[in-house]
């Protein structure tokens, strides 16, 4: 079968694209913005991109177009296809049709981690001999991809609460046949399609509702707005991490390394040098997902044992005279002071440097500004780039006084860092995006004063 992706840059849609063209399908596409790495990436796997949605894409004549989840009304194409009548689904339907029907689905949900948990469970797996399938949100270093397909029954999805597409404003999660279902936490995030708290929360119901008497939620039992979803009805056993009486981290040692316990009894040690206690819990869901589907806790301790993190998360893109560069995907307030956190628990007294770019749709409408300063507070010094920001950063950092520089020019905000930059200072940069390529710039910049 012949099928058109719209939007097809994207990760979620790219990794659907790498599916669908390991299935068997022809697969061609289009995106505003044709370009490197998903354009290579899909390229080399014989996949034809298109720039632009220009209607004379209809001369392809697909068996049907999969509409992502950027494409709105007015999009040409979309027109063209809605005006002729043609055969159109959203990605998360398709995916649930074309390759997670009939097969194990472990699928990982929350505000936070999603995909560094979806890339620990898919490697246990993996560690375990059942070679999954998986489609995640980054490329999990252990894989080298972000989609994979085999032929085992067992398949890691991250499963994302934004929407599904323009004619389908369900949370993409609920299209997911999961057995095996990890609610990681529940915070207020995506303004732009959310009204509020609870109206995130009724989607988590939506998706609880679907899961079967014989399967398993893992659920962060130390957040309270996952225990007043699951209280609403749940007809599905429940395991709880991060308590006592569940799945839980001991405190790590000056490694990172940590004992996991489950219900007061030791299963094991895993010894790994990721930082933050996000990533113990992340750690401790993935254990228990695997559990449930045959593996071991202390085999999946000793594949945690060897994993290796996803791309851009606290990824350390160089080292500069004695200056530490690193790569961060945080973008909610929440995650910036957790991996803040994180990183001044492994460097100590070291002068943290803080970047960020409010880049997300829920930062760019101003949502969580007040949020911002409290999730900073860690760092010696805070560069924030304005650039694209209805309201006013400066203000909204107002409340950590010197430490705190605002800038709308990427070039000028590089300039500084690296003039305030001095040996042992750990440079940790913030973005959901490109951030304008600020990393190799920086260590350019570094190296050439």
């Amino acid at each position: 079968m012949h099928i058109h992706i719209l939007g097809i840059c994207g990760t979620f849609m790219g990794g659907i694209a790498v599916l669908a063209r390991a299935a068997g399908h022809k697969v061609t596409g289009c995106d505003a913005n044709v370009y490197p790495p998903m354009s290579t990436q899909l390229e080399a796997q014989g996949i034809e991109l298109i720039e632009g949605y220009g209607i004379d894409q209809l001369k392809l004549e697909p068996a049907a177009y999969v509409i992502g989840n950027v494409i709105t009304r007015g999009n040409p194409l979309m027109e063209a296809v809605l005006d002729r009548g043609l055969p159109y689904i959203s990605g998360p339907q398709w995916l649930r049709e074309n390759v997670l029907q009939g097969r194990w689905t472990l699928a990982v949900a929350g505000t936070h981690g999603k995909t560094t948990t979806s890339a620990m469970l898919a490697w246990i797996l993996e560690h375990a001999g059942l070679r999954p399938g998986f489609l995640v949100g980054g490329v999990p270093q252990n894989f080298g991809v972000s989609a994979r397909l085999s032929d085992s029954s067992f398949f890691v999805i991250e499963a994302d609460e934004y929407d599904t597409a323009f004619f389908d404003k369900r949370s993409k999660f609920v299209h997911y046949p999961a057995r095996t279902a990890i609610l990681n936490n529940l915070e207020f995030d995506h303004a732009d399609i959310f009204p509020d708290l609870g109206a995130i929360e009724t989607q988590f119901h939506h998706f609880v509702r679907t899961l079967p008497a014989n399967g398993l939620i893992v659920s962060n039992g130390a957040d309270a707005h996952l225990d007043r979803v699951l209280k609403r009805e749940c007809w599905t056993p429940v395991e709880r991490f991060d308590i006592e009486d569940g799945w839980r981290a001991a405190e790590p040692d000056a490694s990172g390394s940590f004992d996991v316990h489950l219900k007061r009894q030791a299963c094991g040690t895993v010894r790994w040098d990721l930082i933050g206690a996000h990533n113990r819990s992340n750690a401790l869901a993935a254990i228990a997902a695997a559990r449930h589907a045959g593996v071991p806790a202390n085999v999946a301790i000793e594949a945690l044992s060897r994993f290796e993190n996803v791309k851009r998360r606290m990824e350390v893109r160089g080292v500069v005279r004695g200056v530490t560069v690193y790569d961060d995907f945080a973008h909610h307030p929440t995650a910036i002071e957790t991996t803040i956190a994180g990183l001044r628990a492994k460097v100590n007294g070291a002068r943290i440097i803080a970047v960020i770019e409010p880049r997300s749709n829920t930062m760019k409408l101003g949502v969580m500004k007040q949020a911002l300063p409290r999730s900073l507070a860690a760092a010696d010094q805070v560069f924030c780039f304005s650039g694209g920001l209805s309201w006013d950063a400066v203000a909204a950092l107002a409340p950590l006084g010197d430490k705190a520089l605002v800038y709308a020019d990427l070039d000028q905000l590089i300039a500084d860092i690296a003039i305030s930059s001095r040996v042992g200072d750990q440079v940790l940069i913030m973005s959901n995006g490109g951030f304008g390529g600020i990393h190799e710039k920086l260590l350019h910049r570094l190296e050439h004063p």
